[in-house]
């Protein structure tokens, strides 16, 4: 894998910043996308160090699907290739506004789908005529059972997990692997204000994990692996004793 071409959306992310170390410490060409310019700059200079071959980075708002056509043509310019890319792009939202409010419901939504799903239409398209490619997506567990706590954020998650089992079944003939990453709760800024347990996990696990399903063979991997067994436990629950219970 070591000197394969990455696109990392979100790379200001704690989870891509992570996994972006673990590939330049085997030689990666990142092309990093973020929203803040500063942290790019960081993060880059950080990653040359670590020993990447190259590494380009570039400023973007994500929400806005206007503009990645444009960061995709730049990546495979910069690049030669995009051989393989990493959305981890997503807020979580606050559960307690998105239920009264459907404004809110829509910005979850619209960040964790909607800019999603366009860049993964325009990556699948661009991968499936070079006939090659890796198509990795953060989603999360909270996708696979809606859970009073966070049902909106899951709900989003589980939009773009059923777009990936199509996407999948479409690519296969065309050579191109499309990757799911469902991690449980991890301990980053985004969940910042959350009371931490033994659930959460960190950024630096995630990542490693990340590295080993690019290596792997497994279409959907659960980050820590524990989480698969876990969530199906919870996605066979009868909805009488699920229903009862505080998640």
């Amino acid at each position: 894998m070591g000197a394969e071409k990455t696109l990392i959306f979100g790379a200001t992310s704690a989870i891509a910043q992570q996994t972006a170390r673990l590939l330049a410490a085997r030689g990666a060409e990142l092309f990093l996308v973020g929203r803040s310019a500063d942290k790019l700059g960081a993060i880059a200079a950080d990653l040359k160090v670590r020993g990447a071959a190259q590494v380009f980075a570039r400023t973007a708002d994500l929400d806005r699907a206007s503009e990645h056509d444009a960061i995709l043509d730049e990546a495979a310019r910069r690049l030669g290739r995009i051989e393989r890319v990493l959305i981890a792009h997503g807020v979580l939202g606050e559960q307690s506004a998105a239920e009264r409010d459907f404004t809110q419901v829509e910005r979850i939504f619209h960040t964790n789908c909607a800019s999603t799903l366009s860049l993964l239409t325009r990556v699948a398209q661009r991968m499936s005529e070079q006939g090659s490619g890796t198509i990795a997506v953060i989603t999360s567990v909270a996708a696979d059972r809606g859970r009073p706590s966070n049902y909106v954020y899951g709900a989003s998650k589980a939009a773009v997990s059923v777009f990936l089992q199509g996407l999948r079944a479409r690519l296969h003939r065309r050579g191109v692997r499309v990757l799911e990453l469902k991690p449980g709760p991890v301990d980053t800024p985004m969940t910042a204000h959350m009371e931490k347990s033994w659930a959460f996990s960190r950024p630096e696990v995630i990542a490693a994990g990340i590295v080993r399903a690019f290596d792997g063979r497994r279409d959907v991997v659960y980050l820590p692996w524990f989480w698969r067994w876990i969530m199906w436990g919870i996605r066979a629950m009868p909805d009488r004793i699920f229903n009862r219970l505080t998640l």
